[in-house]
């Protein structure tokens, strides 16, 4: 099979997301699996290599079309001389954040790259006129997503697989929008993702209450009895395999999530605190529902570690290697659920092309 293209942006330069990058391709042996593209800048890619005292060699190319299949590319993409102040959220490296990822999300609507993986941004710094969303998975959908299609973000290791009904909201609004058509939607994809990207057949979901203790049948809140138990009895017509809602404390404390193929939560810390706890070494951010395979590190810009050379590209690596693992399981995926007829339409056509 040929080598799959991946996308890498370099995230806040102030952050540890050269330092990952760089170490995670200090493995000769990940060319093989892949070949990698990091949008950013050639002068601070070498400035943190120099300072990090990193060995990590990697080729400067005027776009993807030009890149060398044996190596570690770099795509220049930001402003010529960017300011390097580590540990510190600036305008400037928030621009230079931007522009790679602006850059990263072109080429692969230009079908220049297969998947993207993201290194960390400062989601207040990168703010401006052209990014005004909470983080990335709101910034993708607006630029990718078809109409109808929903970003759904996953966290994932080998262990488990936490999906969020609400993402980057604040906590005061969260009730609001925990309703029945939110919940079955989130089913709706969460379960197509485990079967499209992850290869499960007959996923089974774990859905969360919202409140404590699953509501107390109303005593301490509606939620669980107006919109997520009927979420769920709707999505078992479905044929979706959801059961709840749990109570969360005593799911994670259980360690309940072993029985399942993914957790359900209703908001980001209900579902992240647990997760990272869990898996904050190896953690993928994974975006599901839309076409774009995007992947990314479960961890923060790491201001506190910047530029000590302590940062762990473990995440990183899984996060390149799930990027690869879920574009391979997509095009399984299609390939079998494609129409029999169109599928041969293909074929005969593919055939007479070829003489």
């Amino acid at each position: 099979m040929s080598k799959i293209k991946v996308g890498i942006t370099h995230g806040d330069p102030n952050g540890i997301g050269y330092e990952v990058i760089l170490k995670t391709f200090a493995d000769p042996a990940m060319m093989d699996l892949c070949t990698p593209i990091i949008y950013g800048s050639p002068k601070v890619a070498s400035y943190h290599r120099k300072s990090l005292d990193l060995q990590t060699n990697f080729a400067t190319v005027n776009s993807a079309n030009d890149v060398r299949e044996d190596s570690l590319n770099l795509i220049h993409c930001c402003a010529d001389e960017v300011k390097i102040d580590l540990g510190q959220p600036t305008e400037e490296a928030g621009k230079a954040a931007y522009d790679a990822l602006e850059r990263a999300v072109k080429d692969w609507r230009d079908g220049l790259i297969d998947v993207i993986v993201t290194a960390p941004i400062n989601k207040s710094s990168i703010q401006g006129d052209a990014f005004h969303f909470p983080g990335h998975t709101e910034y993708i959908q607006d630029r990718v997503g078809r109409e109808g299609q929903k970003a759904l973000m996953i966290l994932m290791n080998e262990r488990i697989r936490v999906a969020l009904v609400t993402t980057h909201l604040p906590i005061s609004k969260v009730a609001a929008a925990v309703t029945e058509e939110a919940v079955l939607e989130r089913l709706r994809t969460f379960h197509h993702s485990l079967q499209a990207d992850f290869g499960i057949s007959n996923p089974r979901i774990a859905v969360l209450s919202l409140n404590p203790h699953a509501g107390e049948d109303g005593l301490l809140g509606s939620e669980e009895n107006d919109a997520i138990r009927p979420a769920c009895e709707k999505a078992e017509a479905e044929d979706i395999i959801a059961y709840g809602p749990f109570a969360a404390d005593g799911f994670f404390g259980t360690r309940a999530y072993e029985h399942y193929d993914g957790v359900l939560a209703m908001y980001h810390d209900q579902g992240l605190a647990p997760f990272k706890l869990l898996a904050m070494d190896d953690g993928v951010n994974v975006t599901a529902g839309l076409d774009i395979v995007r992947t990314s590190p479960d961890h923060g810009t790491g201001y506190d570690i910047a530029g000590k050379g302590v940062a762990s590209e473990n995440s990183f690596r899984q996060a390149i290697y799930a990027a690869i693992d879920i574009f391979r399981n997509r095009q399984a995926w299609n390939e079998a659920h494609q129409n029999p007829l169109q599928k041969l339409y293909v074929d005969k056509r593919d055939k007479s092309e070829r003489g």
